[in-house]
Formats: structure tokens, C-alpha cells, sequence
């Protein structure tokens, strides 16, 4: 018997207002939420050989169909599917305190973009992402899947203004670098520039006129002349393994 369509739509992952609950899908996402004590989780929906696998008291066993009417048939499930509620934006501050690594992203808008900053984000000891809560993508289910679990790992901090949390950043110790093509320090110069955040500009614009004036320094990554620019989530992750390496 053929499936009915109408109650699948594709985009209901993503289509809360900003800061509602989402279904959240995937294995690494989902399993990195349960341990999160910060989390919030309403209902887990999973088939039978994922919840075989997870411990959490509450789970619906559904079929594979039910997770898909859900997340949309295109959603790469894994068998497993929760409602969870966004977490709490963590204080600049706060988490400039430890002095670790922080990123800033200055209207990146692509959640895959930064989904995948995050993951570079965690597996290189970054302290938290720093985004503006307008043109900026907010945690939804595109952004958790792309994070790969890492939205559970490394803080989404939300703030008004950045040339604002710019100069919070400089007052509690940190340089404030943005990557630029046109910069005259190489990204191999990074550890002159600690502790860090480094600020990456959006899709296709770069830094924003205001963003650049306020940094200490711009670093680029020297590349060959026949490319002129690359992702900036494969811009960050290159940043930070830089950062990361030296001392």
C-alpha cells in the first residue's frame, strides 16, 4: 500500500519560531543530548534496535515510518528522534573566564555552516560560539544534525551586539582576531594572539566594516590564487587546528 504524503513535511524539523522546541534526529546529536544535564527533553521516539542501545527511562517505540512523519522522509534518522527544547545561551563572561578559545560569528546564517563550526569547535577545545541573536542561524534540528553532537558540547552564546561583546572580550584579557583574505598576518601566527577569539565572517560578505574596525589583528589563510575563498566553516576548522596545535 502506497504511504500518504501529507503528513510528511520535510522542513517541520526547522519550522518552530526561533528559541521553540524542535525534533532533534541522529544518533551523535541524540546521544549527546541525553547526557546533557543541561538539556531538555520532552518525548524520544525510537525503533526498537535504537532504544536497545540507549539509557533513558522514557522512550516510545515506534517504527521507523512514525520517526519519519516526523522529521520528513528525507531526515537521515538512525531510528531515533527527540523533542527537546534549545539550550540556554550561556554569559560572554562566563565563559570567557577559563580564557579558552572563542569563536564569534558575525551573521553567519547557513545552520550546516555552523552546525560544522561547531564540531570543529569541540574537537578543538573551543570554549563557546559567540552569534548575534538576529541574522544568525539559531539551534534547530539542521544545525544539531550538522553539529554531530557538538551542540551539546560547546556553548551557544547569544548576544545583542558584537562590537559590544567585542570590547567585553578585550577587557577580560582576550586578542580579538578576524579572518580576512586581505590580512597581512598568516593563520601560522596565531599563537602571538592568546588567549583568543577568533571571529569568522559571514557566507560569501566576510567581516562586517564595523566588526573588522574593532579587532586587534586580521589573520588569513594564505591559499593558491586560483581559489579565492573557502567555506567558512572549512575556514574555521583550518583556524582552529592552527590555534589549537601551538602553544
Amino acid at each position: 500500500m502506497a504511504k500518504p504524503h501529507h503528513h510528511r513535511p520535510n522542513k517541520k524539523p526547522d519550522s518552530p519560531a526561533k528559541g521553540g522546541s524542535y525534533w532533534m534526529y541522529g544518533t551523535h546529536a541524540c546521544d549527546a543530548a541525553i547526557v546533557n544535564p543541561n538539556r531538555q527533553i520532552k518525548r524520544i521516539l525510537a525503533t526498537r534496535n535504537a532504544a536497545s542501545r540507549l539509557s533513558h527511562p522514557a522512550i516510545d517505540i515506534v517504527e521507523p515510518r512514525e520517526i519519519e512523519r516526523i522529521v520528513g522522509e528525507e531526515a537521515v534518522h538512525q531510528g531515533i528522534a527527540m523533542l527537546v527544547e534549545p539550550l540556554q545561551s550561556v554569559e560572554l563572561e562566563e565563559a570567557a573566564t577559563g580564557k579558552a578559545t572563542l569563536i564569534m560569528l558575525d551573521q553567519v546564517t547557513d545552520p550546516h555552516n555552523v552546525g560544522a563550526i561547531l564540531r570543529s569547535a569541540a574537537a578543538f577545545g573551543v570554549a563557546g560560539v559567540i552569534t548575534p541573536k538576529d541574522h544568525a542561524a539559531s539551534e534547530s534540528a539542521t544545525l544539531a544534525k550538522s553539529a554531530c553532537g557538538a551542540v551539546d558540547m560547546v556553548p551557544l552564546i547569544s548576544v545583542t551586539n558584537l562590537v559590544q561583546s567585542i570590547e567585553i572580550l578585550k577587557k577580560c584579557g582576550y586578542w580579538v582576531a578576524g579572518l580576512d583574505g586581505e590580512a597581512t598576518h598568516n593563520i601560522s601566527d596565531v599563537a602571538k594572539f592568546k588567549p583568543l577569539c577568533l571571529i569568522m565572517g559571514a557566507e560569501g560578505k566576510g567581516l562586517r566594516r564595523l566588526t573588522r574596525d574593532h579587532c586587534d589583528t586580521l589573520l588569513k589563510i594564505p591559499m593558491d590564487s586560483r581559489m579565492e575563498s573557502l567555506n567558512v566553516s572549512n575556514a574555521a576548522a583550518i583556524a582552529l587546528y592552527e590555534a589549537f596545535r601551538l602553544p
